[in-house]
Order: C-alpha cells, then structure tokens, then sequence
C-alpha cells in the first residue's frame, strides 16, 4: 500500500473515530503530498524518497514552531504541534538512537577516509545520502562534528 492510500485509510479512520486532531495532521500531510505532486516540473507521483523528505521537513516544521511556541509561552499551541508531529512521524521510517547514530557514521568516516574538521564536506555527503529518512540532519552534524574533532 503507497503512503498516500495508507494515508487515505488513516483518514477515513480518523473521521469514523471523530478524531479532529488526527484528521487535522493527516489531511496537512495529504496536501503536502498533493502539491508536491502537482508542483512545477514535478512528474506527477512522487517517489517513496521524496514522500519520506516531505514528511521529514513537515516533522521539522512542526517541531520548531512548538519550540517557538514553548519559549512565548503558548502551551496550547505547543501541544497542537507536538501532537501533530507525533502523527505525522508514525510514517517515517524509524530514526537511530545516538549510538546507532554514532557506529554508523564511524563507519562512514572509515570508509571516507576523513581524518579531521576540514574532511568534514566529504564525510557530510556521504553520512546524508546513507543516513536519508533514518537521521536528522541536524543530529548528523553535530555527530560527526564531535567524531572528526576527537
């Protein structure tokens, strides 16, 4: 089943369930995808990497406007965002820990070759395409920034 009909499903689900904050993420994730799709130079159906992008960037979205909402003070507005990214994270893959993390971009920095800060480009390259949809890239950065200065 493709992302979007699980998301069809799900939808169908919450509005049975009369389940107004589920509906509300799922119906977001389900225009996302719809305008990706009909997007500009797109080429219609969007591939599985590219659907995984887009729910990533609408994790990340979420996230960091719940953080702004927490430092205003605004925790009903917090909650609303957290809620909606819990949701909208049960379709990503799931992420590493930060040792997986950490064994996996050692293993990168072996293969790469990379022996301090300024290998940092060559072993980023190579850590986001291997670690695409498991890894913040974020979380990467900071990681092998803290590996390659060691």
């Amino acid at each position: 089943m493709s992302l979007k009909q699980q998301i069809d499903a799900d939808i169908k689900q919450a509005m049975l369930a009369k389940n107004k904050d589920e509906l509300k993420a799922l119906r977001s994730i389900k225009s996302m995808i719809l305008l990706a799709e009909t997007d500009k130079g797109s080429v219609g159906e969007l591939s599985s990497d590219a659907e995984m992008k887009l729910l990533a960037k609408a994790v990340k979205q979420r996230k960091d406007s719940a953080a702004i909402y927490q430092e205003q003070g605004r925790e009903d507005l917090y909650k609303v965002e957290i809620e909606e990214a819990e949701i909208i994270e049960r379709y990503l893959p799931k992420q590493l820990s930060e040792e997986e993390l950490k064994a996996e971009l050692e293993k990168i920095i072996a293969q790469v070759g990379a022996s301090g800060p300024q290998d940092m480009g060559k072993v980023m390259g190579a850590a986001t395409k291997a670690l695409a949809g498991k890894a913040d890239g974020k979380a990467i950065s900071t990681m092998v920034k803290t590996l390659l200065t060691q």
